[in-house]
């Protein structure tokens, strides 16, 4: 098997080594800083997540990878996730095409609905519409694809009339994925509109998702299309040792955890409850040798053809989540291949 090793992050605003908040500002170098320490190390993607809320930094995913196009050279760019549902699928496409031309063919879109809804009232957008709003606009969407002059009608805007959008990309076609969370009804959705699917694993084990791989890919066969990529994207931290991996990243990832938790009605993250999802579940913590073993495995339960390792979760500094990367690129990444090909 061949797999991508790609990484994700949102931003999270970190702390500095003395525990004092870092500036969004800040922050937003600093992920600079790692995208192109990645590009270095030879990780295949590089995805930033779009958030409206004060604990991540990255509201405009597409500016900052604008800026890592100009100072990278083969890694990837995309989004993780732009949440469509409450952007213009006509400026979304406009701006990823651009960062493509700035990138030399190098850009890729997550089009998702989003598991926040902060952006949602910001943008004056009706959650009441959250199903309708998303299904038009990957409508839309698929349409630019084509690089063609488009004609379309929904609800959500006006109609276009043959329509010209530019700029248009030296490929022809704009990488696009569909990101999927818990529900078939996108991966139906997915499988559809024939975009490949990037499953969001952020609890329990991935295997749990291997009905939603086996459907998708069933879909496309009855439909007598091409196979097309499957994807995770899971959260976790890599150090020198399992022990120093679990110990760097718990109180970051509680006060993350924590601070959603208390949104949504969960209780507290218990030492017990995180040590469990990085044995059993969807954290991948520890040594190069650990997390290279758990991705391949991971890879081979769900056929992947990549994966994305969400290395940013709660406010952990930038020294460490540098060091992570480092580690991912220079070690994960070349033992999964080997471990993949070994069989």
């Amino acid at each position: 098997m061949t797999v991508e090793l790609g990484l994700d992050t949102f931003g999270d605003v970190s702390v500095r080594e003395d525990g004092t908040p870092e500036t969004a500002a800040q922050v937003l170098r600093h992920v600079v800083e790692q995208g192109v320490l990645a590009d270095e190390v030879g990780v295949d993607a590089l995805g930033v997540g779009e958030h409206h809320r004060p604990d991540f930094a990255v509201s405009a995913p597409d500016v900052v990878l604008a800026g890592l196009a100009t100072r990278t050279t083969r890694i990837r760019l995309g989004s993780a996730v732009t949440v469509l549902s409450s952007d213009d699928p006509i400026r979304v496409f406009e701006r990823f095409s651009t960062i493509d031309a700035l990138s030399g063919g190098r850009a890729e879109v997550v089009l998702g609905r989003g598991s926040f809804t902060e952006s949602f009232p910001l943008f004056g957008y009706d959650l009441r519409d959250y199903e309708t709003l998303f299904s038009e606009k990957l409508d839309l969407f698929s349409r630019l694809l084509e690089e063609r002059p488009v004609s379309w009608e929904g609800t959500t805007r006006p109609p276009l009339v043959q329509q010209e959008v530019w700029p248009r990309t030296g490929s022809g076609r704009l990488a696009t994925w569909i990101a999927v969370g818990g529900s078939p009804q996108s991966v139906v959705r997915a499988a559809s509109y024939r975009l490949p699917l990037m499953l969001a694993v952020i609890g329990g084990p991935a295997e749990r998702f291997a009905p939603f791989a086996d459907l998708y890919r069933r879909l496309l066969a009855d439909g007598g299309g091409p196979v097309l990529p499957v994807a995770v994207h899971s959260p976790g931290h890599v150090a020198e040792t399992d022990e120093l991996a679990a110990t760097q990243l718990y109180p970051h990832f509680k006060a993350n955890r924590d601070r959603i938790g208390a949104e949504r009605g969960w209780g507290p993250l218990t030492p017990q409850d995180y040590r469990a999802e990085i044995a059993q579940g969807a954290l991948y913590v520890g040594s190069p040798e650990t997390v290279a073993r758990k991705i391949a495995a991971t890879v081979r339960s769900l056929g992947l053809s990549r994966f994305d390792l969400k290395y940013a979760n709660g406010p952990m500094p930038h020294g460490q989540l540098m060091r992570s990367i480092e580690l991912y690129g220079t070690q994960v990444a070349p033992r999964v291949r080997e471990l993949l090909a070994n069989g």
